[in-house]
């Protein structure tokens, strides 16, 4: 197979999206892509499974004079929504849909590695095809499985994530923290039920939700640094059965979101607090369990990430946009926390958001992409 063009990148992007698959189910996907990497110039490669994790892939692309080995991540999961898209492509897998965008991000990693087999690149490069983004948090299962060990561990990390706001094709980065770190919080209350017609030999935890509820919204605004970023965000509260019993348990599931762990781990004691609060003033029995995970802050590295953005600045054939930070959640921030690299966005130029049902990626994106990405590489390569 000769260097992957236009056309061909923009059929695999199509095969890709027509069958999605969910975290660690990737199975379709994986002998999909371990064939479209076969069919390139082996001369330089090395393909490596792994066992315990069947559905990722890495592919060692040897230098011809490496002072270092280079990093690409690229994830391949899906998600659990049904595809509004209406395109003769859609999702034939029913329920399940690359809404996010990882069809694309699978495409141009593709492009970019079949450049690479076939001009050997000066330092060693590694890509590594991440099952399990969207939930399991696949990077961090991978780095401890000891994957990132001898000569597959990479000096530097690289990977992107499509971003709908931005031109189609245009690099997106900045300084400092590109995504939020996640955090899942579940709250469990328990009192006792009892009659309606008598609270007084009840103990309910509606109540006392609701009023863990509002002053947990008092966190934020009151207990973070206005010019720093956090958010808590409570989504399900499930409690009582019917409207003439006194709920005595009460289940509040939510997410926190922060720009650093530093200020994750912060939000996470005052939650604590709140709750140890509530259970005092209200008699009940208060449970609080936290998963973190692998979705630490994608916090890039200054070095790194400084000759990233210099380059795109000064390339005439990248269009750079520096961007702000999103409070998105991305398992990149896990392997990052391990391995210095920057995380950067590439424009597709949609209406929609991303985990959209209507998500639908303008394809222009990937050839350029796969340009821009080559040419920070072979720059980074000739570089100290």
């Amino acid at each position: 197979m000769a260097q992957l063009n236009k056309e061909a990148l923009i059929d695999i992007r199509r095969h890709l999206h027509e069958y999605p698959e969910l975290a660690m189910h990737e199975f379709d996907t994986h002998d999909y892509l371990l064939a479209t990497i076969k069919a390139m110039n082996q001369q330089f490669l090395e393909i490596r499974e792994i066992k315990e994790l069947p559905t990722a892939l890495l592919v060692y692309v040897h230098g011809s004079d490496p002072k270092r080995t280079i990093g690409y991540r690229t994830d391949i999961d899906a998600l659990p929504v049904t595809e509004e898209t209406g395109l003769p492509f859609a999702s034939k897998n029913v329920g399940v849909m690359h809404a996010c965008g990882h069809d694309i991000h699978m495409t141009t990693a593709l492009g970019v590695l079949s450049h690479f087999t076939e001009q050997q690149p000066k330092d060693n490069l590694i890509f590594f095809f991440q099952p399990a983004e969207e939930s399991e948090n696949g990077g961090k299962v991978a780095y401890e499985l000891g994957v990132f060990e001898g000569k597959w561990r990479p000096d530097e990390f690289y990977g992107l994530h499509d971003n709908p706001d931005l031109p189609a094709g245009a690099i997106g980065c900045r300084m400092g923290t590109l995504f939020a770190g996640t955090t899942e919080v579940n709250v469990d209350l328990i009192g006792k039920s009892g009659h309606a017609a008598y609270p007084q030999n009840a103990n309910d935890m509606i109540v006392a939700a609701a009023q863990f509820i509002n002053q947990v919204q008092t966190i934020v605004s009151r207990s973070v640094n206005p010019i720093e970023g956090g958010v808590i965000t409570f989504g399900k509260l499930d409690a009582g059965t019917i409207r003439n019993v006194i709920a005595g348990q009460a289940r509040i599931e939510g997410t926190i979101r922060g720009l650093t762990q530093k200020m994750i781990e912060h939000i996470v004691d005052r939650l604590k607090q709140v709750a140890n609060g509530v259970a005092t003033s209200y008699g009940a029995k208060v449970e609080i369990q936290f998963n973190q995970g692998g979705y630490l802050p994608v916090e890039n590295n200054d070095d790194l990430t400084r000759r990233f953005i210099e380059f795109a600045k000064q390339d005439s054939q990248t269009d750079f946009v520096e961007t702000e930070p999103a409070m998105t959640g991305e398992d990149f921030g896990y392997l990052l926390s391990k391995i210095p690299g920057t995380m950067f966005w590439l424009g597709v130029d949609d209406d929609s958001q991303l985990h959209s049902a209507t998500l639908n990626p303008k394809e222009s994106a990937i050839p350029k992409g796969v340009h821009s990405i080559v040419r920070f590489l072979e720059y980074r390569m000739a570089n100290e």
